[in-house]
């Protein structure tokens, strides 16, 4: 599902967490190179964020994919031209 969300700058994000927790992510930001706290939480949150998203964006396209795939094996559709000739190619090309 996507959904149209309009840019107006900068938006705020508040957290409430335990002091061990707020311990380990502060940690984590330094080892890791980050210039403080916020900019780790926003980097990691939105990777993460877009990992969930592409997930389940993949599993949608692949469940319409098996759907689409089931209903042609049900219901399959009249050669086309092109399919007709291949086979009649086929036939040609064949030693037996």
């Amino acid at each position: 599902m996507e959904t149209a969300i309009e840019n107006k700058g900068n938006a705020r994000f508040d957290a409430r967490l335990s002091m061990d927790k707020k311990l380990v992510i502060e940690k984590a930001a330094m080892l890791a190179g980050y210039r403080n706290l916020s900019d780790f939480v926003v980097s990691t949150v939105y990777e993460k964020a877009r990992d969930i998203i592409q997930k389940s964006e993949s599993i949608l396209v692949s469940q319409r994919d098996s759907e689409l795939f089931f209903q042609t094996l049900v219901n399959p559709p009249e050669p086309n031209e092109a399919l007709k000739a291949a086979v009649r190619d086929f036939k040609e090309s064949d030693p037996k």
